[in-house]
């Protein structure tokens, strides 16, 4: 069976900063507060001419270039959003069309901040089926347009951005070993929008990310056939400093050995897991060889979580 892995990552940042002691200005918090509860510093607005699908073209450009992918070897392109530019068509198209991307189908997927999960998990089929060979996948969200600036409780979590990569046939020793996916429908409301705005029960969110990240960190390295000990690095979703910690702890992984951008970045929901994955490459703390955890969490309830052996 043909192994699938990432030939190629890439991702775009927002250039507004947002920082605590400017949300001072506009909420009733504070940095102090912020920083201690979450760890968050600063996050990356979009601007008003910028919607998920200009951040997902430019993240997809960056992680094709990285690969040596043309987008005319696309065969298919999931986007996983939950702000799309519009109800329909999907981001998806707009990434095909922009991209030249003629021969590749294209679909969004939405299971929140676990989206990019469930995209290289859906992605992961084609390529060890035969069915296609190049699939790019994205996270992308701009989740300033929905996030109600008069509630304390939300308002400091959220930012903008996109991370995207490209899957492909690798060798035998090296890519995805194994998933989990899952969820929990009972928890829907927990995060949700009904109307403009999302809310959250941060409570229940908190309790139930805590437990579940490190309960799917251990079990897909199981699946794996591997242990703890060989995890060599973990990047999960950066929602909170203190549930990321409590997935790390699970693995018995040093600090090092996490991928930690929440702090000037925020929460970007499904583009979180692939912007620190991009970071941590950047800065070599992920290398050819290493196994790697990628784990989220997000509404509906849903998680994911990939053992990646990094490389092609």
């Amino acid at each position: 069976m043909t192994r699938a892995g990432i030939l190629g990552i890439g991702s775009y940042i927002p250039d507004q900063v947002v920082t605590n002691i400017d949300l001072e200005k506009k909420v009733d918090t504070s940095d102090e507060w912020i920083r201690t509860r979450t760890g968050i510093e600063e996050r990356r607005f979009a601007g008003d001419d910028v919607d998920s699908s200009h951040m997902a073209y430019a993240a997809a450009k960056a992680a094709l270039d990285h690969a040596e992918i043309a987008a005319e070897e696309l065969d298919l392109i999931l986007v996983a959003t939950v702000t799309p530019d519009m109800p329909f068509p999907t981001v998806s198209t707009l990434i095909q069309e922009k991209l030249g991307a003629k021969k590749a189908a294209a679909m969004d997927i939405s299971a929140a901040c676990a989206g990019f999960i469930y995209g290289l998990v859906t992605g992961q089929q084609f390529i060890e089926t035969g069915a296609y060979k190049n699939i790019l996948v994205i996270g992308v969200e701009k989740l300033s347009k929905i996030t109600d600036f008069s509630d304390r409780n939300t308002a400091v979590l959220f930012g903008d951005g996109a991370g995207a990569a490209v899957l492909g046939p690798v060798s035998s020793d090296r890519g995805i070993l194994s998933f989990e996916l899952g969820a929990d429908g009972a928890g829907a409301m927990h995060i949700n929008q009904q109307g403009r705005f999302l809310e959250m029960n941060g409570r229940e969110v908190f309790k139930f990310a805590v437990r579940q990240m490190g309960e799917s960190s251990v079990k897909v390295l199981e699946k794996a056939g591997l242990t703890k000990e060989d995890c060599d690095f973990l990047v999960p979703h950066q929602a909170n400093i203190r549930i990321m910690e409590a997935a790390r702890e699970r693995l018995d992984l040093p600090k090092e050995k996490m991928a930690k951008t929440v702090q000037k970045y925020g929460n970007t929901s499904s583009a979180s897991i692939p912007m620190a994955l991009v970071d941590e490459w950047r800065d070599g703390k992920i290398k050819d060889g290493d196994v790697v955890v990628l784990v989220g969490f997000g509404a509906g309830l849903t998680w994911g979580s990939i053992a990646i052996r990094w490389g092609r």
